[in-house]
């Protein structure tokens, strides 16, 4: 997967922006072929609310974003893609009409993706010269925050490419659920469907409104929904006789009349016109971006709280950030009788981290510090393969000083130097710079303990990392102490 740098997307709307996003904020560049004339406007604000949603989803360190750029033409995507996504309108002669084009200008083995929402691949892949290198991957909305993705291949799909297909959307954090069978619409939308179907029966027999309906939903089963499926979701509701016994508590409510998803009311011009005016009357006065910001922060909400779990849609967030925490690159080793701060850690302040005084949030200035001070324990060995063995570095005191405000986009750096350390303490000076002018934007002191994590009491650190951290204390003695460190929090003597 590494292979794959550049992404070639067909179409830029709603699906192809939000796999822009997906792709440029996880490192990769994008070439979007759309011809609408506004599409880079569009585009760069669904890329913008992507990373204010991720920024707030994972403190994981994203990779440097890629870069993206609008072309006119398929031919311009494809040529220069390692990976193609088609998002083109739901129309089947179109679809293959323009996949042909496109896979005219592709280099060989490129596997192209279809973002499809229920048309078989079996037919879209007819006019290709290649089938075996197209396979569907079905998203869902917002793409860049959604984590399933539908692989499904057509009849001369081979599996290499559904391999192929399935490994890239796992580097961007999906979880892709492989289809084993074609069909109409695959699984997610038939089961939407179904529920789509009876909600049109309820508004066309004035059962309720189209708010009604959603509030069914979203303070009912759709939460349950969002980390649990019907089938354990009703093993659970059988009790300790499991699922044999709700089927026969509750099966032959089957063949009651409920409901009328065999058959959907003609949707005329009333009932749409119905529809219509209720769905304006739910939105209120908030915008189609409004609201979108809205459904990401909440699904940023019940994504972090399942990741506490280590479950649903948490569980592939967690293993996602696993990879982006091993992915990041190692810090060098100081070169021998390096006499400064050690510089440690780089980033930007992310939209995420602003709080209502519109700067950074000081609980991002301990996660800054945090993570420059885990940057300096892997310098020495304490690294994570040290914590696996049971040994590691607790914090036990700090002390930060805010000295100057860090804004959206600021670019900033940490430098890291050592006061002193003996065989169970480390003593270090953190200073964040703002990057543009090299001003310090804020100091923190601490404390840390080494910890034998299995006994949870203090012990000496092992003699490797003894070593290396007493290197670092040699190098730094002569550096000058830090006019503040060892300050207190003290009103003045006038006050």
């Amino acid at each position: 997967m590494d292979a794959i740098r550049t992404v070639g997307l067909l179409g830029g709307g709603v699906i192809g922006a939000g796999w822009a996003a997906r792709a440029v904020l996880n490192g990769l560049d994008a070439v979007i072929c759309d011809p609408d004339p506004d599409a880079e406007r569009k585009v760069g604000e669904v890329i913008e609310n992507a990373r204010l949603a991720l920024s707030r989803l994972t403190l994981a360190p994203l990779p440097p974003p890629g870069q993206w750029r609008i072309v006119r033409n398929l031919a311009e995507a494809a040529a220069p893609a390692d990976f193609v996504q088609e998002s083109l309108p739901e129309r089947e002669d179109l679809k293959i009409a323009l996949l042909a084009e496109a896979e005219r200008a592709l280099r060989p083995g490129v596997v192209i993706g279809s973002s499809t929402s229920g048309l078989l691949p079996t037919r879209l892949q007819s006019g290709l010269q290649h089938p075996d290198r197209f396979v569907v991957g079905h998203p869902f909305n917002p793409v860049y925050l959604m984590p399933l993705v539908e692989v499904c291949g057509g009849s001369r799909t081979s599996s290499e490419t559904r391999e192929t297909a399935a490994g890239f959307y796992r580097r961007l954090g999906m979880q892709p659920l492989m289809v084993r069978r074609e069909i109409d619409g695959f699984i997610a939308d038939r089961l939407m469907e179904a529920l789509w179907r009876e909600a049109l029966w309820l508004i066309h027999d004035d059962v309720a409104t189209a708010a009604e309906i959603d509030d069914a939903i979203r303070f009912g089963p759709g939460l349950r929904w969002a980390f649990m499926g019907t089938f354990l979701l009703y093993r659970i509701a059988g009790g300790e006789a499991g699922m044999r016994h709700f089927m026969a508590q509750f099966g032959p409510a089957l063949k009651w009349p409920w409901s009328k998803l065999t058959d959907v009311p003609e949707l005329d011009g009333p009932l749409l016109n119905r529809i219509v005016a209720q769905s304006d009357t739910q939105a209120g006065d908030l915008s189609i971006r409004e609201l979108e910001r809205l459904r990401d922060s909440c699904l940023v909400g019940i994504i972090q709280a399942l990741k506490a779990n280590d479950y649903g849609a948490g569980a592939v967030l967690a293993q996602h950030e696993r990879g982006l925490w091993g992915a990041r690159p190692h810090q060098p080793t100081p070169p021998d009788g390096a006499a400064g701060p050690l510089r440690l850690f780089s980033g930007r302040v992310e939209p995420g981290w602003i709080d209502y005084n519109g700067h950074m949030n000081e609980s991002r200035y301990l996660q800054v510090f945090s993570q420059a001070s885990d940057a300096l324990l892997g310098l020495i060995g304490a690294d994570p393969d040290y914590v696996a063995n049971g040994h590691s570095y607790y914090t036990v005191e700090t002390h930060m000083q805010h000295l100057r405000e860090l804004r959206r986009d600021a670019s900033f750096h940490v430098t890291v130097q050592v006061l002193g350390a003996d065989a169970k303490r480390l003593h270090i000076w953190q200073t964040l710079y703002r990057s543009a002018d090299d001003v310090p934007a804020a100091t923190c002191e601490q404390m840390l303990v080494h910890v034998d994590t299995r006994s949870g009491r203090a012990s000496a650190a092992l003699p490797d990392v003894r070593s290396r951290l007493d290197e670092l204390v040699a190098a730094h003695a002569g550096l000058p102490r830090p006019s503040d460190a060892g300050r207190a929090i003290k009103l003045g003597l006038g006050a």
